[in-house]
């Protein structure tokens, strides 16, 4: 059976995008008289607010969608995530980084795929005796991947792409993920990746802006001994200049729009 899901972040009021990317899920999964899912991604406790929440579950109803169990909440599994980084660090594959952002953004000779400097592995290169030292302190830190140590462990991986067949994958030009910090136990790519699995989803629908992170989710999987899903990267809804619709700059609330559900549904072609 299919099992999609639409998981959005309460950062903020959904906007057309959004909706585009929750009714193409619940499309393929209905098609398919499967399920469909809603998850809520909060665990940035500094920018996800309950009312968004809310705001979110109204919405969705509004437009008529249904999930089909009650929605997973990021922010209350954040032990399951620190018991993945444990599974990963216990294997050797993690490390403290005390870096800074400044200290990277100086150092990086390059961008990962979603533009972020690369990180040049200054805190990879430190002993252990250094790594202690700097821990005892309190220094700030966050968990990096040992990326050749994963690669290392697992054979050549590729998935599986809804209309395009198998894809292969370069988790490496992520460089050494961050996939944990203090004050967020878990990076974005870790807790979709381990929600996924949890959650039984088999085909994961997003915007085609995250078709290169799913290189490094794949190696996740493999890492922990995941189901792979298979994958459909769908368009991304943009303004009449032909720029992306985002919570950052100030795309407009779905409620905004003066237009009915009916209305959203038929400018999106649903």
């Amino acid at each position: 059976m299919i099992t999609t899901r639409f998981a959005p972040s309460p950062t903020g009021p959904l906007h057309l995008g959004h909706a585009y990317a929750a009714l193409f899920a619940e499309r393929q999964a209905r098609a398919a008289g499967g399920r469909f899912l809603l998850r809520i991604e909060d665990i940035d406790e500094t920018r996800c607010r309950p009312e968004f929440t809310q705001a979110i579950l109204d919405d969705l109803a509004w437009l008529g969608l249904v999930w089909d169990e009650p929605p997973r909440v990021q922010s209350a599994h954040f032990d399951a995530y620190r018991a993945a980084l444990a599974a990963l660090a216990a294997r050797g594959l993690l490390y403290p980084c005390f870096c800074t952002r400044a200290d990277i953004a100086g150092a990086s000779r390059g961008q990962t795929p979603d533009g972020a400097p690369l990180y040049p592995g200054t805190c990879r290169a430190r002993s252990a005796e250094q790594r202690q030292a700097l821990l005892a302190t309190g220094t700030p830190h966050a968990l990096r991947l040992d990326m050749a140590g994963a690669l290392a462990a697992c054979p050549p991986l590729h998935y599986h792409e809804a209309g395009h067949g198998r894809v292969l994958c370069h988790p490496e030009r992520f460089g050494d993920v961050v996939l944990g910090r203090k004050e967020c136990p878990a990076s974005y790519h870790l807790a979709v990746t381990h929600d996924d699995a949890i959650q039984g989803v088999t085909l994961v629908t997003r915007g085609e802006d995250l078709r290169a992170a799913t290189d490094l989710h794949r190696l996740l999987q493999a890492l922990m001994g995941w189901d792979t899903p298979d994958y459909a990267h769908h368009r991304l809804i943009r303004d009449a200049s032909g720029v992306r619709l985002a919570k950052s700059a100030g795309a407009a609330g779905l409620r905004t729009l003066g237009l009915t559900p009916a209305e959203i549904r038929a400018r999106l072609g649903f």
